[in-house]
């Protein structure tokens, strides 16, 4: 199958990328993290903060502040004991335990892993990954990296300021074991979901931090010591205290159109020992030809997204909402509360106001520093907002388009829709009946292939993965539950919102609403 087909079915079709008589082998399941063995190994404490306001101040952490840091952003939170696989479609599989992390994962299988490089006192400078089973960091290198670093994402960003970097990676057999080729579409929106839920931890640490997107594939996971086979660099993220930094400089620095095979000459090889559980790893020939062909081998490929204005002439009437604050919220309690209610979503009315909240506070707190947008101020998203509204108080029931610039909807299509959207689920876990709001995060078409090439895709992944962590927060500090879903209809959901029109699709489904808490076995882990 070419990679141009494979991702129109992908997202449109998705029984054609999916071997008919595939058996998930649930007893040769791979482990939800990576563990390696017989690294160095530095302990981080388990006393984390039980609340995080937003700071104003930025301050150099310390092991201890870091150690927190990872543990909010994707370190082990709960536990909870179940007889049965994670789709009730599917058959009991014995007694498992799953561990669940602050951010959502298909199928809890959390297929992305955290690598950091640090510069602190109390730590040898080096690369280190974040072994959330036993909460510590495992060296991988020892070393000053700065300079290899900012020549591996094309001298755009002062690295030698930042007090460290974050490598979110995809490690493609953790739930491609379950999700076969589909899995490719989950890696991306889970990594997504990943670093919007360290960008807000960032904030409430008082870190300042930039998204790239685009770096040089090989070198960095050179640096790492990854096999490209099994796994592969996503998103590189710097941190630092001071955010008046240079973050995305034009990269003209003397080195020229550098390639990933020269920059890796530089360091030698290194190869670690790890384990996964798994007996007998399938082969993913179409994953690892779509991250190949995604990669980017030298700096002159490197580039930025024009900004394009939507006006959207062609829809209706708006709509305007009431005008809210932004919302200030103990990010430690709102991550304790978010709940995906499944069949627990009970229908409710919905306030104006809380509607007006949920879609300013989403849209305002997506805003981020990334190196597509590069230095340009106020760009306009590439992921937006639709929603089929129900019962909402004061809002005629319909499909609508949420303009975040001048806070308010956009008429598409009146009408009660729960029934179509019902129709197009392929696994009825969630009865949308019950659902005020269900919620489309939207992208163009093409997926950003025409602007970016096959990595286009995985990054709007990401980015709809990113605006729905924000999304799921959001929901979460004003009383309310989302359930994040993918086995939906995308060609009917587009018809809905007549999106064609427009150039975009729908990239995934949310239902979000008031809830009553199942019945279900569930432990804390905190300090």
């Amino acid at each position: 199958m070419g990679l141009e087909a494979f991702l129109h079915d992908l997202h449109f079709d998705i029984d054609k990328i999916q071997p008919p008589d595939w058996e998930v082998d649930w007893a040769d399941a791979p482990l939800a993290y990576k563990l390696y063995r017989g690294l160095p190994v530095v302990p981080l404490s388990p006393e984390v903060p039980l609340t995080l306001g937003e700071r104003k101040a930025y301050v150099k952490p310390d092991l201890r502040g870091i150690g927190h840091f990872l543990w909010y952003v994707y370190g082990i939170t709960q536990f909870s004991p179940s007889v049965h696989a994670q789709d009730s479609a599917e058959q009991a599989v014995g007694p498992t335990q799953l561990y669940r992390r602050f951010v959502p994962s298909g199928g809890a299988l959390y297929p992305n892993e955290c690598y950091v490089y640090l510069k602190m006192e109390d730590l040898p400078v080096g690369v280190y990954h974040y072994d959330v089973a036993h909460h510590r960091l495992v060296l991988l290198r020892e070393g000053d990296f700065d300079s290899y670093l900012t020549r591996a994402l094309g001298n755009r960003c002062d690295v030698s300021a930042c007090f460290g970097t974050v490598f979110v990676s995809t490690m493609f057999w953790k739930n491609f074991f379950k999700y076969n080729n589909f899995a490719y579409r989950l890696q991306g929106l889970d990594a997504g979901v990943l670093i919007g839920q360290l960008l807000e931890v960032a904030k409430r640490f008082g870190f300042a931090s930039g998204v790239y997107f685009q770096f040089l594939d090989r070198a960095v996971n050179h640096l790492l010591g990854l096999s490209e086979q099994e796994e592969s660099v996503y998103a590189v993220i710097p941190l630092a205290v001071e955010p008046s930094i240079t973050w995305f400089a034009d990269g003209n620095d003397g080195d020229g159109n550098l390639s990933a095979a020269e920059l890796c000459r530089e360091l030698t090889p290194v190869q670690h020992d790890h384990y996964v559980r798994s007996r007998r790893v399938k082969k993913y020939p179409l994953l690892i030809k779509l991250n190949k062909a995604s990669m980017l081998e030298s700096t002159g490929s490197f580039r930025e997204i024009p900004e394009e204005r939507n006006l959207n002439s062609d829809e209706g009437q708006a709509v305007a909402l009431p005008n809210v604050d932004r919302l200030s919220y103990d990010l430690v309690s709102v991550c304790r509360k978010r709940y995906s209610p499944g069949m627990d979503f009970v229908l409710g009315k919905v306030s104006q106001l809380q509607l007006a909240t949920l879609l300013k506070e989403t849209a305002a707190s997506f805003s981020y520093r990334n190196d597509l947008d590069g230095t340009h101020e106020n760009p306009e998203s590439r992921v937006t907002l639709y929603g089929c509204l129900y019962g909402v108080e004061g809002i005629p029931d319909g499909a609508y388009h949420y303009d975040s610039a001048a806070h308010a909807l956009k008429r598409v299509n009146l009408g009660d829709h729960r029934h179509r959207l019902q129709q197009g689920m392929s696994l009825h876990n969630v009865n949308l009946f019950q659902v005020p709001l269900c919620l489309h995060v939207a992208g163009d078409r093409d997926h950003l292939k025409t602007a970016l090439g096959y990595r286009g895709y995985r990054i709007q992944q990401m980015e709809a993965g990113m605006f729905v962590q924000r999304l799921l927060l959001t929901a979460s500090a004003i009383g309310m539950g989302g359930h994040p879903l993918l086995g939906f209809d995308a060609s009917l959901c587009d018809e809905i919102y007549k999106m064609a029109l427009r150039g975009k699709t729908s990239l995934i489904q949310i239902p979000v609403g008031p809830y009553r808490l199942g019945s279900r076995w569930a432990g804390s882990l905190h300090g």
